[in-house]
């Protein structure tokens, strides 16, 4: 989708084909409930949750969504602790201390300054206006000026607690936030807002209400494939699909961290940079044994990696080149 395309493109006329342009541009495999879901996002105005394990692509559909309909992506990382004033804003303290202490500014607050359009004429006296002011995610997100609006990316929800997540329903029901000292501000047009989830907690009814709803599934061995000669293109066909093959194999075991689609690009490019061009040799024992870490990030799954385990990966391995069409 060309910029001139995207600019003109607003939520309510985009279309299937521009939301399946879009994937097919990023090289994203999307199934069509991905696709459906999307669209109907754009359309109705409201946040999406896509839920699933890590690694499966859920951040990466906000990037595609920011990339292909000309928007800025926003991104607020949620972790335990996180408050309402650090995923808002933050006062340039010492900005204010010199302009009080100069004369330049004085105390008194600039209440209703973006709502009467004054908010200019108000910085020049107090020091609790725009010029003060760091905006974090939330509040860039709302005070956004340009002609698409920009994409939210609220990631891992789940991390942050319950009391942020209470905060996160006040602000996304009406896409405004008041600011003490300083007064409301609201979205002249409301962000596109994709919400992720690890599931590492059970997030409320009120926020699920609020959102459509998304769970990401690990591709099978088709998708994953498709997604690797995509993203790995140097890596040879067969190769890849020997990747996508050991990676489903590993999926079976207990790990404690299964490795997920960005485990294995990873471990796809680990495989193309060790080789030379054109290499077709499929892999062997050895080469999975010394390239697991792009795999595996706990030091408990690969304790679980013995001989056995290792010549069936190489067996799946055998198996798959099978699977690619001459």
């Amino acid at each position: 989708m060309s910029q001139e395309d995207a600019t003109r493109t607003t939520r309510s006329d985009v279309t299937e084909s521009d939301v399946i342009e879009a994937f097919e541009a990023q090289d994203y495999v999307a199934e069509d409930d991905i696709v459906t879901t999307v669209l109907l996002t754009l359309r109705m105005g409201k946040p999406l949750l896509v839920e699933g394990e890590p690694g499966a692509g859920k951040t990466e559909l906000a990037k595609v969504l920011a990339a292909e309909f000309g928007s800025e992506l926003i991104r607020l990382q949620c972790y335990e602790g996180l408050t309402a004033e650090h995923a808002l804003y933050e006062w340039n303290y010492t900005k204010q201390m010199l302009a009080v202490q100069s004369g330049e500014g004085n105390v008194e607050g600039s209440e209703g300054s973006r709502a009467d359009g004054e908010g200019s004429h108000a910085s020049d006296e107090s020091v609790f206006s725009d010029e003060y002011i760091f905006e974090r995610p939330l509040l860039q997100a709302l005070t956004h000026e340009g002609p698409t609006p920009p994409v939210l990316l609220i990631d891992e929800v789940d991390r942050a607690d319950e009391e942020f997540e209470a905060f996160l329903l006040e602000v996304l029901s009406d896409f405004q936030v008041s600011i003490p000292e300083f007064g409301t501000v609201s979205a002249d047009q409301p962000p596109i807002v994709v919400l992720t989830s690890n599931r590492t907690r059970g997030l409320s009814d009120a926020l699920k209400r609020r959102c459509l709803y998304l769970h990401v599934e690990p591709p099978d061995f088709e998708d994953e494939y498709e997604i690797v000669r995509r993203k790995v293109p140097e890596l040879d066909a067969a190769v890849a699909a020997e990747v996508c093959a050991v990676v489903g194999r590993l999926r079976e075991e207990a790990f404690l961290k299964q490795p997920g689609v960005a485990e294995t690009l990873d471990w796809a490019r680990a495989v193309a940079q060790l080789r030379h061009d054109e290499d077709e040799r499929p892999l062997s024992t050895d080469e999975i044994e010394r390239t697991l870490g792009c795999l595996l990030k706990e030091a408990e799954d690969f304790d679980r990696i013995d001989t056995e385990l290792l010549e069936q990966l190489r067996a799946a391995a055998e198996k798959a080149a099978e699977r690619v069409e001459a």
